[in-house]
């Protein structure tokens, strides 16, 4: 996939360019299904599926005292649209200059003129221009005017509960990462790089790595059943997030303990994929209490984690070539 994060570097319109336009923060089953109907329509004009996205989040912009907690990196973002068999993202970053365009300035100078729009799918409650004064009845109106098809989806759903960001920050700041499954299709997970802590890990007789990462929505306090990547192994793990509150800890921490491993992890990176919260941080009477909580915790993490496969985003990888070969 091409990434482009300057507009002006897009020499010549593409061929018959089919894309959507969104944040697409999560990449959500509703945000792949959206994505495999543009490279389905792409494909059957041997065109070319176009994601058009901003960073930062356009909140981060124009209302910066809004506090929102992104649920992908930017690197993550990248990588799970690549993973949707997508050919180009365009991700230039959101300014005032970009937000005064009028509706009828951004699809006349950046979707036509620039990127040689041919047809646009976008949701139901798709809104663009300065102000969000544009809806989709307007980019209907706009296409006719300029000769690019627009395609509307109707509202994506699990049961009764339409897929949206907005459903599975709510589920992560909640602890429920079981149940965030159903909404992303993938485990929530997160990527940290392993520093040094306190060591009291070590002096418990659990070990842990303690990960600083670039993530900005955190499941709640507490911990959970976790599986951990490192250099393409996979293993068991318990991880623990919160303040450490038996040792009058006042600094958010994220420490992970894999089980049935040695070594030294310091530096290394590690990918933590959420399977469970076990139970809410809480402060112990003391060091032994805190013992005997951490090894029910690794027993009842064994039991959630025997023969549990991680569900990834690369399960949905197979359909690439075939929509390649006009196949999917």
């Amino acid at each position: 996939m091409q990434v482009i994060n300057d507009l002006s570097r897009i020499e010549q319109p593409f061929p018959h360019a089919v894309l959507t336009l969104g944040n697409f923060d999560g990449v959500h089953l509703g945000h792949r299904e959206i994505f495999r109907r543009v490279v389905h329509r792409a494909r059957e004009h041997d065109g070319t599926a176009i994601v058009f996205s901003f960073w930062p989040h356009p909140l981060r912009v124009l209302a910066p005292h809004q506090e929102l907690r992104l649920i992908n990196t930017y690197e993550e973002k990248v990588r799970l649209i690549a993973a949707s068999c997508i050919d180009v993202l365009l991700c230039p970053p959101f300014t005032r200059d970009l937000a005064a365009l009028t509706p009828e300035q951004f699809v006349k100078q950046v979707l036509v003129d620039r990127i040689g729009v041919r047809h646009i799918v976008v949701g139901y409650d798709y809104r663009f221009g300065r102000g969000r004064a544009g809806d989709v009845d307007l980019l209907k109106k706009l296409g006719q005017e300029h000769g690019f098809e627009v395609e509307v989806m109707a509202p994506i759903a699990q049961g009764q509960a339409v897929y949206s960001s907005t459903r599975v920050r709510e589920l992560v700041r909640k602890g429920e990462v079981r149940e965030v499954v159903g909404l992303l299709g993938r485990h929530f997970n997160l990527e940290g790089r392993v520093v040094h802590g306190d060591h009291r890990g070590t002096s418990l007789g659990f070990p842990t790595a303690n990960l600083a990462t670039d993530k900005e929505l955190l499941p709640a306090a507490g911990v959970y059943a976790v599986k951990a990547r490192h250099r393409g192994r996979t293993y068991d793990a318990v991880a623990n997030i919160g303040l450490k509150p038996t040792f009058g800890g006042d600094a958010l921490c994220i420490e992970v303990h894999l089980l049935d491993f040695s070594g030294n992890l310091y530096g290394e990176s590690l990918r933590l994929y959420f399977f469970e919260r076990l139970r809410a941080e809480q402060r112990f009477d003391g060091v032994d209490a805190l013992r005997e909580a951490i090894r029910a915790d690794i027993a009842r993490a064994r039991d959630i984690l025997a023969g549990a496969p991680i569900i990834a985003y690369r399960d949905y990888l197979g359909d690439c070539e075939l929509e390649k070969r006009g196949e999917g």
